[in-house]
């Protein structure tokens, strides 16, 4: 299992990785629900961190796929 350091980094380079390749997702990042807590101090804990990464990684594969979809019109 991954410790909180390793998806936190994992995170920020997923995040990179959208900034510099896809920047027209970037905006869209803050607008994820799972990013906006529903409590005033949320807990941060392993499951909630991968769920979070799980998500980047597939907004940025839908992206990708829809791009390369609408690229082969």
């Amino acid at each position: 299992m991954e410790t909180e350091n390793e998806l936190n980094a994992k995170i920020m380079a997923k995040t990179l990785e959208i900034q510099e390749n896809h920047p027209e997702l970037f905006e869209f990042l803050n607008e994820m629900p799972i990013t906006i807590p529903d409590v005033n101090k949320p807990e941060i804990n392993i499951k909630i961190l991968s769920d979070y990464y799980n998500s980047l990684c597939n907004v940025l594969k839908e992206h990708i796929i829809k791009t390369n979809t609408n690229e082969n019109k």
